[in-house]
């Protein structure tokens, strides 16, 4: 994955989930990306996510990140408000795969009626909150103390997110 940037970003399909699993997981490892001590099964991810708002990422070949959102509700009133997470494989971090995929997430979620992405991100992930920030989100808050660790060093600490939207244009 050197040379050129010869990104192709497509809807995630069921193939897409061992190499989709592996980037989370070593997202997981970091301690700074989510809650979740594991990603989910297939079944659990296809269940949960919307099926149009499901992104992969691919250069030469090879699936370098991914973008997936929930609904924040199953209330009608909410049926534009998502949630999202985006992860870049680490030997993918900082050649501008992120921004690509979150342009191209973007544009999916005006086309499919969303008028407001969420994310909570750890603190700590600045480059995350600045991708974010360089693509119209802006902070609504910190969440305090909304979660607690249940792997890893931080095991057992409550944890803070930093609350951000986007409204569609």
């Amino acid at each position: 994955m050197t040379g050129t940037n010869h990104l192709l970003s497509r809807r995630m399909e069921h193939a897409d989930w061992p190499a989709v699993e592996a980037i989370w997981a070593a997202g997981i490892a970091s301690g700074h990306s989510t809650f979740e001590p594991a990603p989910p099964s297939w079944e659990d991810f296809d269940a949960t996510r919307h099926p149009q708002l499901r992104l992969v990422a691919k250069d030469h070949g090879n699936i370098v990140g991914w973008v997936a959102a929930s609904p924040v509700s199953s209330r009608t009133v909410y049926r534009g408000v998502v949630e999202h997470s985006i992860y870049i494989a680490q030997e993918a971090r900082g050649r501008g795969y992120g921004a690509q995929l979150l342009d191209a997430f973007v544009r999916r979620t005006e086309e499919e009626g969303i008028w407001t992405i969420q994310s909570n991100i750890f603190p700590e992930n600045a480059a995350s909150i600045a991708l974010h920030q360089r693509h119209g989100f802006t902070v609504v808050g910190t969440r305090q103390r909304i979660g607690l660790m249940s792997y890893g060093p931080a095991a057992g600490s409550w944890r803070d997110t930093v609350l951000l939207e986007r409204r569609a244009e």
